[in-house]
């Protein structure tokens, strides 16, 4: 066969991108593949056997589509373009979470597409309800809580809770946190599959939970309504109200559903019960509200029938493996707390082992410290040895100067009442000079007042001499030029006899008068000299007197 043979027979293909909620894959698919060959690709690349939950679907001119599994893919009105973009989401919702998702990829699905929808307020939430689910999500992903390692601002990156929330509250992002934070750690030992499953059961309550929402009217006046299709059956809803349906028809309710156009019928079980008809804007919304229609309708007869061989072998692997896990989870946790406790002795035996160390340094410090103080109490003891030798020596020493003192003192005392005596003769002394000296002062008085007599004396004798002399020589005293010589020398010398006779006196008397003055002048001075040697004697016997009494 030729190589053209070869490539002749190679199947055209075309390429096709799936995206799931966390991940997206690329496949090779061939031309005359149906839907359902492409969705079982998907599938085996996920490990999923509960496929009736799931679909594929993409959008076209605005409005989302479920690729039909009966079809040829390239056949259905799907995007021009290389390569084909398909979402893998669930298209069904199941009654009760707990009991109808066995695997744990298809729980894991779920969990991420409801908490895409709560974060994108597709699925209103109260704002207590999210911090809950948020603690979840958050366990689900980072496991146990541990403060050393989750540290304040961990979440910051992590989208986390609706805007509408964000909005409504003003807190910040760390007081946020800490709210999260605070159920987070009540979560420790909560595996991800049960963490994703509380997520999920709490999920499943909200008013929005995999309802699917269609603007209709009522009759052709066009009154806004919403219809809405979830597993339970068909809702009713104003539209200004998704959270409590005007009507609702239950799946057990409802006998049959068809549309013509854009007319929509609802027959209920019940044939006297009235018929509910409405208009949608499109055919194509009736035909994608049928088909939900009917899938969920089957699922809902599903539900109620005794399970298959595959259902049941598949809950019983489920069992299997939640037993399993539980036990492996048991005795992770088991070992955990073993290694927790392990590390607890460690830090206790490091704990004691640092305090061990740190006493025995402590008890090393106090030896040295002893040691030292040994030393030191030596050193002084041989000081103290000597300072009781010098002690001695200084008391044998002044044993003696006591006896030298007491010797001294007898001194002291003969000395001390030899100089009062001194002192009491220098007293009479001093007596007697104060009484010679008044004497001396009145008797130089007298002599002053005597001078003082003689001059006066003197002074009238001078004065009776001149007017005897004018009386006798009238003319010789106006011109005593013209006196004889003889006569007036003659005159002259005896009043001069006269006046050096009294001037002889008067100096014999000024002489005796200082001669006395000197006199008294240098016995005062020998005096002062003699009570300055009494004083400094006296001094010095005080100070031995202190002395002495010191040294006792």
């Amino acid at each position: 066969m030729s190589i053209r043979g070869l490539k002749k027979k190679q199947p055209k293909t075309f390429k096709v991108k799936i995206i799931t909620v966390d991940a997206e894959m690329e496949f090779s698919c061939e031309m005359k593949w149906k839907g359902k060959d492409l969705f079982d690709l998907v599938c085996r690349a996920l490990g999923l056997r509960e496929t009736w939950f799931f679909g594929l679907q993409y959008t076209m001119k605005g409005m989302c589509t479920w690729l039909k599994m009966d079809k040829k893919v390239l056949d259905q009105e799907i995007p021009k373009e290389d390569p084909i973009s398909f979402h893998f989401l669930a298209k069904f919702y199941p009654e009760k979470v707990e009991e109808e998702l066995l695997q744990e990829i298809t729980q894991h699905l779920f969990f991420l597409q409801v908490k895409k929808q709560i974060l994108d307020e597709e699925i209103y939430c109260s704002p207590e309800a999210t911090v809950l689910l948020a603690s979840y999500a958050v366990q689900a992903k980072y496991g146990d809580y541990d403060p050393n390692f989750h540290e304040p601002g961990f979440l910051a990156h992590d989208e986390l809770l609706p805007k509408r929330v964000l909005r409504q509250y003003q807190l910040t992002a760390e007081m946020w946190e800490e709210k999260i934070t605070a159920w987070y750690a009540e979560h420790r030992g909560i595996a991800r599959d049960e963490a994703e499953m509380n997520y999920l059961k709490i999920a499943q309550d909200l008013e929005m939970y995999g309802v699917n929402y269609f603007p209709i009217a009522q009759n052709k006046n066009h009154t806004d309504l919403l219809l809405g299709v979830d597993a339970k059956g068909i809702h009713i809803y104003s539209i200004n109200n998704r959270f409590s349906p005007n009507k609702s028809f239950e799946w057990s309710a409802i006998r049959n559903i068809s549309y013509s156009e854009k007319e929509l019928t609802i027959k209920p079980l019940d044939k006297k019960a009235e018929v509910f008809k409405f208009f949608s804007s499109q055919l194509k919304v009736n035909k994608l509200i049928l088909q939900l229609c009917i899938g969920n309708h089957d699922l809902f007869m599903r539900r109620r029938k005794v399970d298959s061989i595959e259902i049941q072998q598949m809950k019983a692997q489920a069992r299997e493996e939640k037993a399993r896990k539980k036990m492996e989870n048991q005795r992770l946790a088991r070992e955990k707390q073993l290694r927790e406790e392990a590390e607890r002795a460690k830090e206790e035996l490091e704990r004691r082992l640092f305090q061990l160390e740190d006493e025995a340094r402590q008890a090393n410090e106090a030896l040295l410290r002893s040691q030292e103080a040994a030393e030191l109490l030596a050193e002084k003891a041989q000081i103290a040895e000597e300072e009781a030798k010098l002690l001695a020596q200084n008391a044998a020493e002044a044993e003696q100067e006591r006896q030298r003192l007491e010797i001294t003192a007898l001194k002291t005392k003969e000395e001390k009442r030899l100089m009062e005596q001194k002192m009491r003769e220098a007293e009479l002394i001093a007596v007697k000079l104060v009484k010679e000296s008044d004497r001396r002062a009145k008797e130089a008085e007298h002599l002053k007042q005597d001078l003082h007599e003689a001059r006066e004396a003197e002074r009238k004798a001078k004065q009776k001499l001149l007017d005897i002399t004018r009386l006798n020589y009238p003319h010789m005293v106006k011109y005593p030029q013209y006196l004889p010589t003889d006569t007036r020398d003659a005159n002259f010398d005896k009043g001069s006899i006269k006046l050096d006779l009294k001037d002889v006196d008067l100096k014999r008397l000024s002489f005796e008068i200082e001669r006395e003055r000197l006199d008294y002048l240098e016995k005062s001075k020998k005096f002062e000299d003699r009570l300055k040697e009494l004083k400094s004697e006296i001094h010095a016997l005080k100070l031995e007197e202190k002395q002495s009494g010191l040294y006792s």
